[in-house]
């Protein structure tokens, strides 16, 4: 499959230049075209924050260097009116709270309506059957009698329908959804993340979901990323990561996630907490919190590239016996 999203050297940076925060920094990655794949890590690992640079979305204050690519097109540096033509159309995102995604005031069915008026030369008529069509095909009962409906009027679950629905009026190619199951109950979030993997298979949208939870991670995404304090420190496919984890903080992580079976009956901890963008750290930004730091990590990052099943690790745990090594799989890239 070819690249439907490619980052290269991303960095993301706040503050003024003697005292520059980094939130993202050097995150290189291709998501596959019609993939889901998956962002994991910490709050404050800079996972929304790299999003949002590829929506163009950060605040004036953000300096925002590399390259980003949808189609092999450049979307880092877009002006305004041609980033309002890419959003909603070619590329859309699903944000974390659904309500503060919708007009309180507005009617839902209207508000999909304008999205599709927005970049779609079609009368309100026409619109609106569009919109109903999307609200049906999201899972809202009866649709056109819930087109009028205020915001407020509607459960969790259906706010965060309408809200993928308005993602996917005009069938962008890239849909990004930040933690989008968070404020649902368990049997809510399992329907949207049905609907998400049914919209892929359906109509071949390539997904990119953030989201803390494991378990999602493993029932949903064909591959995974890993991110840490501003870093993109492990990638290969969901199977392989759960099966066998590299780097020590992805195994960190499945060791804490109660949804992940572990040796011991008790949940582990990982000490610490996630350094802040603004900290200096020398070498490797995991060092303070890892078992099996080296002197190499205490004084020298590792910024090899991160490709399938490879890790950004000075000493990383070896693969299992059988599974394919990183440079037997760089031909097949």
């Amino acid at each position: 499959m070819t690249a439907l999203l490619s980052l290269t050297d991303m960095e993301v940076r706040f503050g003024a230049a003697e005292s520059m925060a980094s939130a993202v920094d050097s995150v290189s990655l291709e998501v596959k075209s019609g993939e889901i794949f998956g962002i994991v890590g910490e709050s404050g690992c800079g996972k929304s924050t790299l999003a949002n640079a590829v929506m163009g979305l950060l605040p004036g204050a953000a300096h925002v260097d590399g390259s980003a690519k949808l189609q092999n097109r450049e979307v880092l540096g877009l002006d305004e009116k041609s980033l309002r033509a890419l959003r909603g159309d070619e590329m859309s995102m699903i944000f974390q709270d659904a309500s503060a995604s919708l007009d309180p005031t507005w009617p839902v069915g209207d508000q999909i309506a304008e999205t599709i008026r927005a970049h779609r030369k079609v009368s309100r008529r026409e619109a609106k059957q569009q919109a109903i069509d999307l609200m049906t095909e999201v899972g809202i009962p009866d649709a056109a009698s819930r087109y009028g409906d205020a915001p407020h009027r509607l459960s969790g679950g259906m706010r965060q329908r309408i809200v993928i629905a308005a993602a996917l009026a005009n069938q962008p190619k890239l849909l990004i959804a930040d933690e989008p199951t968070t404020a649902l109950d368990v049997t809510i979030q399992a329907q949207v993340l049905q609907l998400i993997r049914r919209l892929r298979d359906d109509h071949g949208t390539t997904v990119v979901l953030i989201t803390h939870d494991l378990g999602v991670v493993a029932e949903i995404c064909d591959r995974v990323g890993v991110m840490y304090a501003g870093q993109l420190v492990e990638v290969a496919d969901t199977a392989d990561l759960f099966a066998a984890p590299r780097h020590p903080y992805t195994r960190a992580l499945l060791a804490a996630s109660p949804g992940v079976p572990t040796e011991s009956r008790r949940l582990a901890t990982i000490p610490g907490q996630v350094p802040a963008p603004s900290d200096q750290i020398p070498g490797c930004r995991f060092q303070e919190r890892c078992p099996r730091r080296l002197e190499t990590c205490m004084t020298t990052p590792h910024r090899e590239p991160v490709f399938p099943n490879e890790v950004a690790c000075w000493n990383p745990e070896p693969l299992p016996a059988g599974m394919a090594s990183p440079t037997d799989l760089l031909g097949e890239k």
